[in-house]
């Protein structure tokens, strides 16, 4: 089956739809449900067993359940299936060289030529035949289940994560919960795949050391000794990288998180002009990183040198003592070669344990890890009783709240009963437990005492609008069925259908991650929409106007949640800061610093006058003004026509959001040369010759002792006297000891040369990548989800750092052993060469098909990959959302089917790598075949010593040959990871941060700004945003923007900064053009308050002033202008507090869609009743509040 997707592959690149599905029982929909039964058996028996042990006697260590018994219960049949195949692939490997010892003694007596040679090298063909299609299987259950273990792991820690208590959720930062799912579950999938090495290793060490004591009796034992003493010097280099790695984990953490939030306030970053101080922070982490990869290259160096020497040291012993055990100790062609194949044996089992064991001692850490996250409390379902039945709607009865179980109440004693159908206004002051009330509602707070109750269903519109990357109409309906005429319903009263008219593909639009590409009002509407769409029982909205202008605000309020919205009849629990709501509440509730201060109608409030002025002064004047003024109602119905019919002669709204998120793009056809080039030359031309040629004179030397050895055999058969033999062994056994130290130099400089070669590369790369993505300007940040930037410098760095120099150094390795053997067995049997050719042409056929289609296979499961990740940050950022809309099983599902795609990927990998090792291998057998049949064809012409040399490198060459076309393949698809580094190199970039014209010192020392003529548009494919807009501002003076959604404010704003530049015209400020100065001489020099708020993790005097330009006195100044004073004087580190992980001439002026439609002071637009009068009479302000 895995031959019709190779040729399809080599017809055209795959895609997802022409790969096999996965059998029934493989998919993420079976195995994950089976594992989490067993896991929650597994929890009921440690529960238990804690009660019994605390029975008994006091102090019992609480232990956790064990995530191990879980899954051995869940995959031991698997798990034992795959070990067999194991046992007799192992038993099978040691049959060839017996079979070569017998071919060696035939051809020494050559008395009874007959049909006995053929036999034995047919033999040898049927034996390494059959131990390449059972290593085969072995190796495709063996990653299957290793994947099916990921799976289920992953599955796990998704259901976990959407229980998470608060607590929890404060011990574990999003960054921490992906690692777990992407880091620790592989590193659980990756021993998984070596498991079985824990015993085979051992067993084959039994096995090759019983079959050469057979050979060389005792002497065996000093050859062993050399052997098990590298393993725990090996073991020691194994534990120095694995705790180099630990501290290499913390780093990538700080490494994420700063990444992170540089990309989300990358707009921040952006208009203050602070990209070179975060840049510079981030290349510090780098640096430490950098170290630690450099002490492990070194270290790499040392088990470098053990690898490549042990054989040589182990014959060299085994030899030497045999030597010396017994003077009539011959050395015969026999003997050296059964030998020589039996150590070559040998050498692997023996590098495979200390990688085994090291991959044990890390999967453990990682266990730990998942386990500690697996048993983190979870929110209780006792926190709120959901199944109530009274008669009212939600009810608290002297409950008190914190955030965790120990903490501090945040809510005290909360007595408040809502009737069902109220329209409850919940107000105070910022930081008074508003927002709380409502998760307390949503049981979302540890509840300390009292009791809470809630009635049916719930919909939460949370302050921060959350919303999932997939299609617009999707967000709204949130899994409920398409009910087509309450969907338009919704998006009208929702007022959101102007805003349909302008996205590209209408409610079809692809929404990017956290909703890049709409606005911040538009988000909200979104998730209000979806809200209203759930027809739930209770709806809770936090502030849900906040975002939004005015008049929508007003329309929103009337057609939704007002007496005469659609959810008239629902119960309505608002928290708010617009006062002039309130006479439509049927209930207040005011809190204050965790409790309720007042409750009541507004009526009842008015009448205890004191408290309702109390309460006002708490809020700022401008709202006092509001609230005790007459509230205008406008008919909504005629403004909505009125703007629907001036939106359709007006060009489109925001179109610096309109263009929808890429896709990642999955390359197609070959990876150039030119990008493996880019590495070299990163790594520096001197080093990669150095490496080379280091790598040619190991593997010369490696040929010249095997010569040396079957040239000294030779000699030996031929010696009659005893005392002759005496005198050439010491001086053979000399020679052969300095080969083997040259061999070790050369390993020793090869490695060397490369940690430099490697470190220098990763060290470029990163600058480039780092550079270039911080001069992107800022739409691409806009419509480029931050997860795929983010994947460039974790997953396809850490390809660069670690792996990439590792592939091309086997690559090289590989090549130069084929070639050896190639040519060792032709100078022995020169017919050979006639077998050589069509197995070449053969061999290259093959590995086109393959690689073909296996890039393609590769790129897919890449692809497939950043969707597990970003579904989860997507769900670990709308935790509350979900939770409250009772929607954990719809998402639970959806991590499913993303964690299915991406096993169908890496099954159809795994599928098609076993067609290339069972064709390759069975090529390298034909040639086992080829060269075992031309010794015995060559009869006596031939010396046993050369039978043996050449059939022991034919023996060889399978391995090779494999590894050989399995690394030419890796080349190919991790050289994808540098194409994405330098992928950003060749995009368009903003203008030059500084350029040769600079500013002087005091610009713009008096703010006259002028605009002439200018336009702009976001991208050329769009119409202009901005259109011939031309106006002059008098220095110091302040200038209100205003107009509607969409009408170009914000456009405005990004112009003065350059974020989107001209297409015509010019922006002057103080006599300066400012498009002829670099950017951050002009962004330094100017000031904004951004629309959305965006804090950096670190000190909160970093925040204020990450260039360290202010004394800590005008800090303090600042913060006294902004009514943070007294605020950050509470703090107990002040201005070190850790923010953890977001007028007379004041002149107006109006825009309208792109055009600046007047511009005057406000009496003076008011008198001429154009647009400005009529968004003033939308937005309800009268003309005395404004002379006012």
């Amino acid at each position: 089956m895995a031959v019709r997707i190779i040729l399809l592959g080599y017809k055209k690149p795959l895609e997802r739809e022409d790969l096999f599905e996965l059998n029934e029982s493989d998919s993420s929909y079976i195995v994950c449900p089976i594992f989490e039964k067993q896991w929650r058996k597994e929890v009921l028996r440690n529960q238990e067993r804690q009660e019994i042990k605390a029975s008994f006697h006091k102090e019992a260590r609480a232990r956790k359940p064990s995530l191990l018994y879980a899954l051995w219960n869940t995959f031991k049949f698997v798990l034992i299936q795959v070990a067999l195949f194991k046992v007799f692939a192992d038993i099978l490997s040691f049959t060839s060289p017996l079979i070569m010892k017998q071919m060696i003694i035939f051809c020494e007596h050559r008395q009874d030529f007959g049909w006995r040679g053929y036999g034995y090298a047919l033999a040898l063909f049927v034996v390494v035949f059959l131990q390449t299609l059972i290593l085969q299987q072995y190796q495709r259950f063996n990653m299957l289940t290793s994947a099916k273990i990921k799976t289920a792991v992953i599955g796990l820690i998704y259901k976990k994560a959407l229980l998470l208590s608060n607590v929890s959720r404060k011990r574990f930062s999003t960054g921490e919960v992906i690692n777990l799912m992407s880091a620790d579950a592989q590193q659980l999938m990756d021993l998984t795949a070596n498991l079985n090495l824990l015993w085979s290793a051992p067993l084959q060490i039994l096995m090759a050391v019983s079959l050469l004591w057979q050979e060389l009796g005792p002497a065996v034992l000093a050859g062993t000794a050399v052997l098990v003493l590298v393993i725990p010097i090996n073991a020691l280099v194994a534990t120095r990288v694995k705790k180099l790695k630990k501290s290499q984990t913390k780093n990538k953490d700080k490494q994420i998180k700063l990444l992170n939030e540089i990309l989300h306030g990358i707009k921040i970053l952006k208009l203050y002009a602070w990209e070179p101080s975060y840049k510079k922070k981030i290349v510090e982490i780098r640096e430490q990183e950098l170290e630690v990869q450099k002490s492990a290259g070194y270290l790499a160096v040392f088990s470098m040198l053990t690898l490549t020497c042990i054989p040589f040291l182990v014959s060299l012993a085994t030899f030497g003592i045999y030597f010396l055990l017994d003077e009539g100790n011959f050395l015969t062609a026999t003997k050296v070669f059964t030998s020589m194949s039996l150590f070559n044996i040998l050498k692997l089992p023996l590098f495979d344990l200390p990688m085994v064991i090291s991959a044990v001692v890390q999967t453990r850490i990682s266990l730990g890890r998942l386990e500690d996250f697996l048993n983190t409390e979870e929110l209780l379902p006792q926190n709120i009783e959901t199944n109530y039945i009274g008669d009212h709607a939600i009810g608290f009865t002297n409950a008190s709240f914190s955030w965790d179980k120990t903490g501090i109440p945040v809510l005290k004693n909360l007595n408040i009963k809502i009737p069902e159908g109220a329209l409850v206004a919940v107000i105070g002051q910022v930081g008074s437990g508003k927002s709380s009330v409502l998760s307390a509602m949503l049981g979302e707070m540890e509840k300390l005492t009292g009791v809470v109750q809630r009635k049916g269903s719930v919909a939460y519109v949370a302050q921060q609008a959350w919303i999932q990357n997939c299609i617009l109409q999707e967000n709204i309906l949130f899994g409920s069925t398409m009910q087509k005429q309450f969907y338009e319903q919704v998006l009208e009263a929702c007022a959101l259908l102007p805003d349909l008219e302008q996205l590209p593909n209408g409610d079809q639009t692809e929404i990017g991650e956290r909703g890049v590409n709409i606005s911040g009002g538009q988000k909200h509407r979104v998730s209000l929409a979806r809200a209203v769409y759930s027809r739930a029982d209770i709806y809770l909205l936090d502030d849900p106007f906040s975002a939004v202008d005015v008049h929508i605000g007003k329309q929103l309020f009337e057609k939704v949640i007002g007496s005469s919205g659609i959810l008239k009849n629902k119960t309505r629990v608002l928290v708010t800061h617009n006062l002039t709501l309130l006479p439509q509440m049927d209930l207040i509730v005011v809190m204050e610093s965790g409790r309720v201060a007042q409750m009541g109608t507004y009526q009842e409030l008015l009448s205890k006058t004191r408290n309702l002025t109390h309460l006002l002064q708490a809020f700022s004047e401008q709202e006092k003004a509001h609230a005790l003024k007459r509230v205008s109602v406008i008919n909504s119905r005629t403004i909505l026509k009125d703007q629907i019919l001036e939106q359709n002669d007006r060009p489109s709204l925001d179109q610096g959001k309109q263009f929808s998120m890429k896709k990642e793009k999955i390359p197609i056809g070959g990876v150039k040369f030119s990008t493996i080039l880019k590495y070299l030359q990163a790594f520096g031309w001197l080093w990669v010759w150095l490496s080379v040629a280091s790598y040619v004179g190991q593997n010369l030397v490696g040929i010249g002792q095997n010569l040396w050895l079957s040239a000294w055999a030779k000699e030996a058969k031929h010696m009659n006297e005893f005392t002759e033999w005496k005198q050439i062994r010491s001086n053979k056994l000399n020679i052969y000891g300095l080969l083997g130290l040259m061999q070790g130099f050369f390993v020793c400089s090869g490695a060397y040369i490369l940690t430099r070669g490697s470190l220098a590369a990763s060290r470029t790369l990163y600058a480039q990548l780092l550079d270039n993505v911080l001069h992107l300007p800022l739409q691409f940040f806009e419509t480029s989800p931050i997860g795929q930037i983010i994947n460039r410098f974790t997953k396809d760095m850490f390809i660069i750092d670690m792996r990439f120099h590792y592939y091309l150094r086997t690559w090289v390795n590989c090549t130069l052993d084929v070639i050896g053997t190639v040519l060792v067995i032709v100078g022995a049997l020169p017919l050979f060469i006639l077998g050589v050719i069509p197995l070449v042409f053969l061999y290259f056929t093959i590995q086109r098909y393959y690689v073909a289609s296996s890039r393609q296979i590769r790129r897919l499961a890449g692809a497939s990959r950043s969707p597990i990740i970003s579904h989860f940050s997507e769900t670990l950022s709308g935790v509350s959302t979900i939770r409250a809309f009772g929607h954990e099983q719809r998402f639970i599902q959806q991590n499913k089917e993303v964690v299915n795609e991406n096993l169908v990927c890496f099954y159809n990998n795994v599928i098609s790598n076993r067609w290339l090792s069972v064709r390759l291998e069975f090529l390298g057998n034909l040639m086992v075949f080829f060269a075992a049949l031309l010794a015995v064809l060559a009869g006596s012409s031939i010396d046993s010593a050369i039978v043996g040399l050449s059939i022991s490198y034919a023996l060889n060459i399978t391995q090779s040959l494999n590894f050989w076309v399995r690394k030419a393949c890796e080349i190919e698809t991790n050289a994808v990871s540098i194409e994405r580094v330098c992928e950003y190199e060749n995009m368009g970039k903003e203008a030059p941060w500084i350029m040769s014209k600079r500013p002087p010192a005091q610009w713009p020392n008096k703010g006259i700004v002028e605009f002439i003529n200018y336009q702009a548009r976001y991208r050329d494919d769009l119409g202009l945003a901005l259109q011939d807009i031309t106006f002059q501002t008098h220095g110091e003076e302040k200038i209100g923007i205003v107009g509607r959604t969409g009408a170009g404010k914000s456009t405005l704003s990004n112009c003065l900064f350059r974020i989107v530049e001209r297409s015509g015209g010019k922006i002057i400020i103080d006599g300066i053009d400012i498009s002829t100065i670099g950017l951050h001489d002009l962004r330094g020099k100017l000031n904004i308050i951004p629309q959305d708020p965006v804090l950096f993790s670190g000190t909160l005097q970093m925040n204020l002033d990450p260039l360290d330009k202010y004394s800590d006195c005008q800090l303090w100044e600042v913060l006294e202008l902004c009514h943070l004073k007294e605020f950050v004087q509470s703090l107990p580190k002040k201005l070190l507090h850790e923010i953890s992980e977001g007028g007379e001439n004041l002149r107006v002026l109006v825009l309208d869609s792109g055009r600046i439609t007047e511009f005057g002071t406000p009496q003076n637009l008011i008198c001429k009743k154009g647009l400005f009068f009529e968004m003033l009479t939308e937005a309800g302000i009268t003309q005395d509040s404004v002379t006012k």
